[in-house]
């Protein structure tokens, strides 16, 4: 058996589309631009390149996108203040704070600063402390984790009854997208590195999500025979016989995982279009709720 492979980048592209048209008749029928903010401090490559590929994709879909870049010795109270300007313009739906922040800086404080009508990454405290209660609804959910579901359902796999296990308790990835699982009533365990007997509670996982930054951790006979495997890991192993010396593979070790799964994300292709497809859709609801459209 070889597993259906879920197409993140494709899927993502797909989802560009209908914001695209969303945006338009947000604008049409509204007179409503979308607005999103991102804040830049310091000169880490890494950062620079994913905050210019966030804007791009919001000029892709017509989201007015405005960039602010402070020094790496910016002060708390600059960052702050950027972030407080930023909370009271009208035309910013979402405020994007480009983790990691230089080490002088609190990123909690950064954070708890962001309007939570603007979280649009969806890390607040009271966004996560709503997704973690019963009964209560997140204005946002972190754009990896909501990809992640997005990604579980357009698979067509339901989600609901099935036994789900997540590897890795993160609050980026592992721990939000175990709280939205168990919302859309999946029974959850969380492994970690604590976590004995690691291997006999994955082959139990009809959803099987690794999110734990070990390269190829999770061999084949660790997974359930037609289970879906979403791979969140991004690792770089040396490859001589690759012109930059090294490849990219997940957390799962696909060329065995794919020969036992349903469904399976690849790497890289999976997961990683989705975190930014997912920060446009939150900047779009963001401009409704602002709007009163929702």
């Amino acid at each position: 058996m070889t597993a259906e492979l879920i197409d993140g980048k494709g899927i993502a592209k797909q989802i560009q589309r209908e914001l695209t048209e969303e945006v338009a008749h947000l604008r049409e029928t509204h007179g409503i631009e979308p607005g999103l903010a991102t804040v830049l401090v310091g000169d880490n490559p890494a950062s620079k390149t994913y905050v210019r590929m966030k804007q791009r994709r919001c000029e892709e879909v017509g989201i007015h996108s405005v960039g602010y870049t402070l020094p790496a010795d910016a002060t708390q109270a600059e960052v702050e203040a950027l972030v407080s300007q930023l909370n009271a313009d009208p035309t910013i739906n979402g405020i994007l704070v480009q983790l990691p922040l230089p080490g002088q800086l609190d990123e909690e404080a950064v954070l708890n600063a962001i309007s939570l009508e603007k979280d649009v990454d969806g890390f607040h405290p009271l966004n996560i402390g709503r997704l973690a209660m019963k009964g209560r609804e997140p204005l946002f959910t972190p754009c990896t984790p909501t990809g992640i579901i997005e990604l579980i359902d357009r698979t067509g796999v339901q989600i609901e009854g099935q036994e789900a296990v997540i590897l890795g308790r993160s609050n980026i990835v592992g721990l939000p997208v175990s709280m939205m699982l168990l919302k859309r009533n999946a029974t959850i365990t969380i492994c970690h590195s604590r976590t004995r007997e690691l291997a006999e509670i994955t082959r139990r996982a009809d959803i099987l999500i690794a999110a734990v930054g070990r390269a190829e951790m999770v061999k084949g006979d660790w997974i359930k025979p037609g289970s879906l495997v979403i791979d969140v890991g991004i690792n770089r192993v040396e490859d001589d016989t690759r012109k930059r010396g090294y490849r990219l593979v997940g957390d799962v070790d696909f060329a065995e995982a794919v020969e036992v799964a349903a469904h399976i994300t690849p790497v890289p292709g999976g997961v990683g279009p989705m975190t930014i497809a997912m920060l446009l859709k939150n900047t779009v609801t963001g401009a409704k709720h602002a709007a009163g459209l929702l």
